[in-house]
């Protein structure tokens, strides 16, 4: 029988900005069987509270770090036993062996629990939350398998016994309420299962709350989290500026050709999944950047290592204030409409705090976008470790000469900010070379 590892589980760095981590809430509990992937945890950083996956599939044996703790980097918070044929820590022993048949006979044993079949820890969570037994719910998924919406129906009947006031609270709600200073007792939720939901938190806001001194919570108050955002950017830029020899250089890109393609992709799309230029200029970038892949990579221990694959980080401005730099992942491998898509739903889920540890790291070059803003060029300052940021600004109708004649053209400028211990202005000006060529000649999706 092969030997049962238990492994640590430690608190993940999301960023180079990220010294430590606070542990908001953990969506598993010893004796839960997880799978690589599987959200397990949400941790507080300076920057958000960011879901955080598995590396790992086994069960988990131990949480060492409760909520509200905060650790640096790289800190054991938690076991997790890889399964692999043998039993974890939390596992019942085997019974003994029967003994013989005696005369006086045993009475029988109360007939065993059903165990639910559970697909995922999200489903558990969710439950709990919901206050469902999982027991009593009918499994419609594959296999009988439980699902969310089998949970959801179940509940619906206790929200509805429930007194008012007493409901449930998701726990964005909860988090929320806690930023607002929300009194949840007080706060009753307007949809029909009676689940208090972000907007019944907003809309409690106005009323009068009871000034009563409160416990330090994990989540840092929106204003805290403003400041501590900009210490954090800060630190890093002042870092990356003090370490990182940077060059910069600039190219006008006519547009004409990409505009013209884009028309032709939006005429079959809805209005909400309508393409705009940045996910071309995107494209473009990610598949430069493995023509030049002295700018796709990052600088360490004294030396440049070349990415694998082309991770795009993509830098989006919080509403409140601050920045985040989520990742588009293998961004080469999207068309215009998917890379469109993937873009949307990071800024949505940046925006609302909603993002996954791995989406915030890996980024192998990053490209700012000021474009929306009006900015016609911006020279960044580089993501450390990355070697390489590209600035893209607001595609203008300018006069524009081709073939002797002059006209109106709509055109962009690229910036690159490149790190010349790793490469020089002849790699980058090949760089910026091959984006124009690429977004003079977009390709089919």
């Amino acid at each position: 029988m092969a030997e049962f590892t238990s492994k640590q589980f430690r608190m993940p760095s999301l960023g180079a900005d990220m010294d430590e981590g606070t542990v908001v809430e953990w969506l598993v509990k010893p004796g839960d069987t997880v799978a690589r992937g599987d959200v397990v945890a949400v941790v507080d950083t300076a920057k958000a509270a960011v879901e955080v996956e598995c590396f790992d599939s086994g069960v988990i044996e131990d949480i060492l770090v409760q909520p509200g703790t905060t650790v640096p980097v790289g800190t054991p918070i938690a076991t997790i036993g890889t399964v692999d044929g043998a039993k974890p820590k939390h596992t019942p022993p085997p019974r003994p062996e029967p003994a013989p048949p005696v005369s006086v006979p045993e009475p029988p044993a109360p007939p065993a629990r059903p165990r639910p079949r559970v697909v995922g820890p999200l489903v558990r969570k969710l439950s709990a939350e919901l206050g469902v037994d999982l027991t009593t719910v009918h499994g419609t998924g594959r296999g009988g398998a439980i699902t969310r919406a089998d949970v959801q129906r179940t509940a619906r009947p206790l929200a509805e016994a429930r007194p008012p006031g007493r409901g449930r609270v998701t726990p964005y709600a909860r988090r929320l309420a806690k930023e607002l200073g929300v009194d949840l007792t007080r706060v009753t939720g307007s949809a029909p299962d009676g689940v208090v939901r972000a907007g019944d938190v907003r809309a409690a806001k106005s009323e009068p709350v009871r000034a009563e001194p409160a416990p330090r919570t994990p989540v840092t108050p929106a204003v805290d989290r403003t400041e501590a955002m900009r210490q954090a950017t800060a630190k890093l830029m002042a870092r990356s500026k003090r370490e990182i020899p940077h060059y910069y250089l600039s190219t006008t890109v006519d547009m004409s050709a990409s505009m013209a393609r884009l028309a032709d992709i939006n005429r079959d799309l809805p209005v909400e999944r309508r393409v705009l230029p940045v996910a071309l200029v995107l494209r473009a970038c990610a598949r430069a950047a493995v023509k030049v892949p002295q700018l796709n990579g990052s600088w360490t221990d004294e030396r440049f290592e070349s990415g694998a694959g082309v991770h795009l980080g993509m830098a989006v401005s919080l509403r409140g204030g601050g920045l985040v730099v989520p990742v588009i992942a293998n961004a080469t491998e999207l068309g215009p409409v998917e890379m469109m898509d993937r873009v949307r739903d990071l800024v949505t889920r940046s925006r609302g705090g909603r993002l996954r540890g791995s989406e915030l790291t890996g980024a192998t070059m990053t490209v700012t976008n000021l474009g929306d803003r009006g900015v016609e060029s911006v020279f960044g300052v580089i993501y450390p470790p990355q070697v390489a940021l590209v600035g893209v600004g607001k595609v203008l109708d300018r006069p524009w000469a081709v073939g002797g004649l002059l006209g109106v053209r709509p055109v962009v400028t690229v910036t690159l900010s490149a790190d010349h211990r790793a490469s020089d202005g002849h790699t980058g000006a090949r760089f910026l070379e091959t984006v124009e060529k690429l977004l003079n000649t977009p390709e089919e999706p």
